[in-house]
Parts: structure tokens; C-alpha cells; sequence
């Protein structure tokens, strides 16, 4: 089920400003994907995500997998001495 994110800009309101695939217990998104493989725009788009929620914990879950372990990448917000867009 997809999740409405209202974005909040310069004190106007865009009520779904962004569709979040899944939120856990308003802590952990899940971002459900069908790729070749996933890119940096995927988790590019994660931390924005994960920004504008106030969540610090993501998943990005590829489908188009033979193993789904292979498929999964957690992305965490704001870790100390993390960049803020490390490679894939």
C-alpha cells in the first residue's frame, strides 16, 4: 500500500508530493523496485524519502532477482561518518 507524503515548501502544502511504497511503524520505508539492478538514483530517492519523513532506517528491495538476498540494500540515514549518497 502506498503511502501519501505531503511536501511542505516556502508554507505551502502539495498533499502527495511523494508516494512512499511502505512504512513500518512510522520507522523503516520499504521501496519496492523491478530493475536490471539498482542505481544510485534508487537510493538517492530513498534518502529523500527517508528525509522527509523523519525516518532514519530504509530498504530498497529489488524484485527482478533470481535470489531475493541479492535483491535487498538498507540504507540508513544520518550514520556518523556516513556520506550522504554512498555508491552501490
Amino acid at each position: 500500500m502506498e503511502v501519501k507524503l505531503p511536501v511542505i515548501y516556502d508554507e505551502q502544502k502539495i498533499d502527495v508530493g511523494y508516494r512512499i511504497d511502505t512504512i513500518v511503524d512510522d520507522l523503516i520505508i520499504i521501496e519496492n523496485k523491478t530493475v536490471e539492478s539498482l542505481l544510485p538514483i534508487h537510493q538517492a530517492q530513498l534518502l529523500t524519502y527517508l528525509k522527509l519523513s523523519g525516518c532514519k532506517i530504509g530498504f530498497l528491495l529489488n524484485w527482478n532477482v533470481k535470489l531475493m538476498k541479492n535483491g535487498i540494500r538498507r540504507v540508513v540515514l544520518n550514520l556518523e561518518g556516513q556520506t550522504p549518497y554512498p555508491k552501490i
